[in-house]
């Protein structure tokens, strides 16, 4: 996995920060009283008001966690200025204004939860919020796992999407999706296989 998608997803920095010693259901609390907020009430001074105390959390977490705050602008930034023109023309600029703060300050406290919280307790806590399937004959721990592989996939997917794409440009090849499409398709296919087969061999799973 690249460092720029490790810091656009959100990848564990270490530290001892009060953020990172929070108990994870108040990390998921924050995130949902955010969102739930930047959606009942669309109004600039709540979405920015969410954007700051986002970069007021990331600075309390540390320098290295802060470092990271701008990594979605940096790579994204140009969904966010199609978004903004778009809402401007169909609505307002304040409204273009109060959904950009607001959905990007839940982005950040979605990925403050990946940055200061180790995968260990991640897993654990999802496990823990999977309980109640036990009623139901399920396996808190295979869902945990399952969510956990799904999480890992997508920076695979978006690595093997940025290598096929820097070797198509340095054969003098067009950035072209359908072009990239097959290569992307047979590689995340060899991934999942790959993965299955660790599994197995770890006793996890059983391969067909």
């Amino acid at each position: 996995m690249s460092a720029s998608h490790r810091m656009l997803l959100g990848h564990y920095q270490t530290g001892t920060s009060i953020v990172h010693r929070a108990p994870l259901l108040a990390k998921y609390l924050l995130v949902l009283a955010v969102s739930t907020s930047v959606l009942l009430w669309r109004i600039p001074a709540v979405g920015l008001g969410a954007l700051l105390l986002s970069l007021l959390l990331f600075a309390v977490a540390g320098r290295r966690v802060l470092r990271t705050w701008a990594a979605p602008l940096r790579q994204l930034w140009w969904v966010f200025v199609i978004l903004a023109v778009h809402q401007s023309l169909i609505n307002s600029p304040v409204f273009a204004l109060t959904l950009i703060s607001g959905m990007f300050a839940a982005i950040q406290c979605g990925r403050l939860v990946l940055l200061t919280t180790t995968q260990a307790a991640l897993l654990g806590g999802l496990e823990a919020a999977a309980t109640p399937l036990r009623w139901v004959g399920g396996n808190p721990a295979t869902v945990a796992l399952a969510v956990a592989l799904m999480l890992r996939s997508i920076p695979a997917i978006a690595t093997s999407v940025q290598n096929l794409s820097d070797a198509a440009k340095a054969r003098g090849v067009a950035r072209n999706p359908a072009v990239l499409a097959a290569p992307v398709v047979i590689n995340t296919v060899a991934y999942a296989q790959r993965t299955a087969d660790a599994l197995a061999a770890r006793g996890i799973m059983e391969r067909n």
